[in-house]
């Protein structure tokens, strides 16, 4: 199983400074989080696990500070964590997001089941996980509130719909997004954060170098960065790293190149009142606030 990650800026702690001029979102100003749509996704992949078997592999594209994602990932049960980063990737839309990762996918391959959080918090476009599964060339089911039943070649969920629910059976290998009503998301596990908290990678290896080196040092020589490389993959604490040239990508249909997507322009709007009233904290007040509230179908 694979399961697509995003690091995301908590909605939570949104400041005029959230966006740059060109319309992208201004990362470096925001406090970021684990989407939460994606952490439904993962436990519901590590209830699969529980149930059936397989392994648990979690992939994030973004910048280096993602790998914060991938750890909490470990914490919680995953089996194997995947960086991808790249500069030529800065800027994508969900239709170069989506290439990306499925040319991710695919090198990281064979798989029987890829989930996705229904959407992301920052883009709330929904788009990526079902682009995903179009490029990757598989049947995919959306809004997944519960896997029902898996059984050789062919998993049965259930959707959310308007209406109500469906019951959906597919062959595998399959894409599913999973809604944030799917299941209840497992704490951290205490040993496991004990044993994966100095997870890092390469980059992450190179950047601590750097620093307790010192500004203005020079970098550090391969030697060492190759050293504390074999270090951590030996206790099995080297977090996987990749990039485009790795997985074979287009570099036309990643990054800005490969997104038709643009931002005509940013409108900040703020809602004033027109006017205000102030009722007496009794229950006279009480009954006059609910009757003007009445009369103006506020409520019914």
């Amino acid at each position: 199983m694979i399961v697509l990650a995003k690091q995301v800026p908590d909605t939570k702690a949104i400041t005029g400074k959230a966006m740059n001029r060109d319309g992208t979102v201004n990362r470096a100003a925001l406090p970021m989080v684990f989407n939460p749509d994606d952490l439904h996704a993962l436990e519901e992949a590590l209830r699969l696990k529980e149930r059936v078997g397989g392994t648990v592999t979690v992939l994030t594209m973004g910048l280096p500070k993602a790998c914060d994602v991938l750890r909490e990932a470990l914490y919680l049960g995953a089996d194997h964590a995947v960086l991808l980063t790249d500069r030529r990737a800065a800027a994508s839309d969900t239709l170069a997001t989506s290439y990306i990762l499925s040319c991710a996918a695919r090198f990281l391959g064979p798989f029987d089941v890829v989930f996705c959080g229904r959407q992301a918090i920052d883009g709330d476009t929904a788009q990526v996980g079902p682009q995903t599964a179009e490029k990757l060339g598989l049947t995919q089911i959306t809004y997944v509130q519960r896997i029902e039943d898996v059984a050789g070649a062919q998993i049965v969920c259930r959707r959310i719909t308007d209406e109500g629910y469906e019951i959906v059976a597919a062959k595998l290998p399959v894409l599913l997004t999973v809604t944030d009503t799917a299941n209840e998301v497992r704490s951290p596990c205490a040993k496991r954060m004990m044993a994966f908290k100095k997870a890092r990678a390469p980059v992450e290896i190179e950047a601590e170098l750097k620093s307790a080196a010192g500004e203005g040092a020079p970098p550090p020589e391969a030697a060492l960065l190759e050293s504390r490389r074999e270090k951590l993959a030996s206790r099995g604490l080297l977090i996987r790293q990749i990039n485009l040239a790795d997985i074979g990508a287009d570099l036309s249909m990643c990054g800005r190149d490969g997104s038709p997507t643009k931002v005509k322009r940013i409108q900040s709007i703020i809602l004033t009142a027109s006017g205000s009233k102030k009722f007496d904290p009794t229950p006279e007040g009480v009954q006059t606030l609910i009757h003007e509230l009445v009369e103006d179908y506020a409520i019914g």
